[in-house]
């Protein structure tokens, strides 16, 4: 009895005063890194930051004034729901040890397993893995939010993003980062462009087209009603992304400090690029030209982050800010989709772009962290281009299926007057701002 009492004392205090342990073969007990972890911690803060409050205040400032508070509850609540669903399956169904290449198990189902365990290959404990993962299980869903504003209705978006959750977002991630069968081929997808970016930018294509025009669109103008907001806003994202990007490297090394150099010099050429395109073709550059541009550099240098070098990440973002600006014309101004923040043009094209492209500037030559034994840069980029392809077609036809199934329970559109009143007030019966 004395004995167990000692071991139960011992095993209490070690959970409490030291990182994360796990029991090897031998019977062990391997120390996590200390420093590696509190990285790991931190950058799952800056990462939940980007969510909340970063693109609740950018997508906020881009609406109009009296959607502005539907755009923040919004927010909160995909990620407070898809917090919900990861902690209960979604871990499990992604990483679980045992499953197969397309989905896991519910080994963990509730983080089960976790506490005291250590990842095979990694430094860091496993529930700060778990953690630091959870993070970007909330901010993909919530991307989707810029393609239904201002007439999404509440309690659709909470279902539908519930559901595509756990039917895109977990099995995605499980084959991509969760050893599955898209990882087996030797797909790099260093910080998410194909399992964030290109599954939220897709998704957000079909549910635009799904909901239909906002009332007015193309013809009336629908400004953004506060700029600075979205300017703040993105500057959150900015900062928030060092973690996105520096904390995938699950380590406090130099891999972390070279996706961080690579994440801050994309947007930055990307933010440049954008304004320059802005004064050359409307005369003036905007203070929204400089956020978006912004983003649309850090969702392209994302998935490559880690692979290629700073001069690779300057030529991603002039090209993020090319090629994103140009589909923002092609998808609201041709195709006449309002796709209303512009989650595909800026996100979808930027992940994917990023997705595809690491493929050339991954080579040594460029500056690049090199190619697998065995790998060249043309088997890479087939690679790179089949798992995008796949990703995109799979979110596209699960997206479709999934809002279809949620409208017959729940309307996916307020009512004309609801949204002529604006969402504060027919969704949630308050106003961001109190004028009179």
């Amino acid at each position: 009895m004395i004995q167990k009492i000692m071991k139960s004392a011992l095993w209490a205090s070690a959970l409490i005063a030291a990182p994360a342990m796990a029991q090897d073969a031998v019977g062990t007990l391997p120390e996590a890194n200390s420093g590696d972890s509190a990285w790991i911690l931190t950058a799952s803060a800056l990462v939940l930051m980007m969510t909340l409050p970063g693109l609740a205040l950018f997508y906020g400032g881009l609406v109009r004034a009296k959607n502005f508070l539907s755009v923040l509850v919004q927010c909160g609540a995909v990620a407070a729901l898809a917090s919900v669903i990861w902690i209960v399956i979604g871990y499990s169904l992604a990483f679980s040890a045992n499953g197969n290449g397309f989905l896991g198990s519910s080994k963990n189902f509730m983080f089960n397993g976790l506490l005291g365990s250590i990842r095979e290959g990694q430094t860091t404990g496993a529930l700060a893995f778990a953690l630091f993962q959870m993070t970007f299980a909330i901010i993909t869903p919530a991307l989707i939010i810029g393609a239904w504003v201002e007439r999404a209705r509440f309690g659709w978006v909470v279902a539908f993003s519930g559901l595509w959750s756990l039917l895109v977002y977990v099995p995605v991630t499980r084959w991509v980062w969760g050893n599955g069968f898209l990882a087996e081929q030797g797909v790099i997808d260093f910080a998410g462009g194909i399992v964030v970016h290109t599954t939220a930018g897709v998704s957000a294509l079909i549910v635009a087209l799904m909901l239909g025009k906002r009332i007015g669109f193309p013809k009336t103008l629908m400004l953004p009603h506060s700029p600075a907001l979205t300017v703040a806003g993105a500057g959150l994202l900015w900062v928030g992304w060092f973690g996105f990007n520096g904390g995938s490297a699950l380590a406090a090394n130099d891999a972390a400090a070279s996706a961080i150099i690579n994440t801050h010099i994309g947007a930055s050429a990307a933010a440049l690029v954008w304004l320059l395109i802005e004064r050359i073709k409307v005369g003036k550059a905007t203070a929204v030209g400089f956020a978006t541009g912004a983003v649309a550099g850090l969702a392209t240098i994302t998935p490559a982050a880690g692979v290629i070098g700073p001069g690779g990440a300057m030529i991603l973002g002039i090209l993020a800010a090319i090629i994103c600006f140009w589909f923002v014309g092609i998808v609201k101004g041709k195709l006449k989709i309002d796709d209303s923040l512009d989650v595909f043009a800026v996100h979808g094209v930027g992940g994917i772009l990023g997705s595809v492209l690491l493929a050339v500037f991954a080579s040594k030559a460029l500056g690049g962290a090199g190619y697998a034994e065995g790998t060249d840069m043309a088997s890479q980029l087939w690679v790179q281009l089949k798992a995008v392809t796949l990703v995109a077609v799979y979110s596209a036809i699960a997206t479709l299926i999934i809002g279809y199934v949620v409208s017959k329970l729940i309307p996916m559109r307020v009512s004309e007057d609801q949204e002529r009143d604006g969402l504060d007030l027919s969704s949630h019966g308050e106003r961001a701002w109190d004028l009179d």
